[in-house]
């Protein structure tokens, strides 16, 4: 039997509960990720599915029900408190990357999520930038080149594929993706989306995505779809993939 990473019961968020502008956002959501599943949410704006990331990520207080991350009770505990199990690929790549520090460091720090961090000293160790020179060669951008570089000057793609090594250097629990592709140009949108779809594959991670785009949610977590009560969204969950 398949290991359950992700169990969110009988989640509900309000907000501005107990006024006239009360908004029920989620109602009564249930929902399971085993180990290795790719699940991909689709819905418009405002039919709820940040607020269910914002839950399951801990940045958004939970009003009514339960989360469980790798069988933890994780549900009244804020995003620090959960960084040790869940990573987090946001849609601006400027909010999961430090613009001021190189490449390198963004890189460094990631090796040190979830656990206690000296932000007075900047240097990077030899063998930690071996082990990022080798995992930048492996997105084939030619960013192995470029480890000394400010992170911000690279361009949005560029930097939305190391935000997305940064947060799958250290495997996590559950890895959220955030509408990651949303602000990128077409082309880069697809070059990001294999990405993804590479690192995930090779390190079988259990995903959750939210997006808008139809095209990336059937290419990447194709299998089944339903509709899901308390919420305006389709869900799309990938065919295990042989070993």
């Amino acid at each position: 039997m398949s290991k359950a990473v992700l169990e969110v019961k009988h989640l509900h968020q309000y907000f501005e509960k107990g006024t006239p502008n009360e908004n029920h956002a989620l109602k009564d959501i249930n929902l399971t990720l085993n180990q290795g599943d790719f699940v991909a949410i689709i819905g418009g704006n405002g039919a709820g599915k940040s607020t269910l990331l914002n839950s399951v990520a801990g940045s958004l207080p939970v009003n009514y029900g339960q989360v469980k991350i790798d069988g933890q009770d994780v549900t009244y505990q804020n995003v620090n408190k959960r960084a040790k199990l869940i990573s987090r690929v946001f849609q601006d790549p400027k909010q999961g990357t430090a613009t001021l520090l190189t490449v390198e460091e963004n890189l460094s720090l990631a090796l040190k999520r979830g656990s206690w961090r000296n932000f007075w000293t900047r240097g990077v160790k030899h063998n930690e930038r071996q082990l990022f020179k080798a995992k930048l060669t492996s997105l084939g951008l030619g960013l192995e080149d470029r480890l000394g570089a400010e992170i911000g000057l690279l361009s949005g793609g560029q930097r939305q594929a190391v935000t997305l090594l940064m947060a799958t250097i250290l495997q996590p629990s559950l890895l959220l993706l955030d509408e990651h592709t949303a602000a990128l140009d077409p082309q880069t949108s697809a070059t990001v989306m294999e990405l993804t779809d590479k690192i995930v594959q090779e390190q079988h991670l259990t995903t959750l995505m939210i997006t808008h785009n139809m095209a990336d949610a059937s290419s990447t977590a194709t299998g089944w779809s339903c509709w899901i009560t308390g919420a305006s969204w389709w869900i799309f969950k990938e065919m295990k993939r042989p070993a």
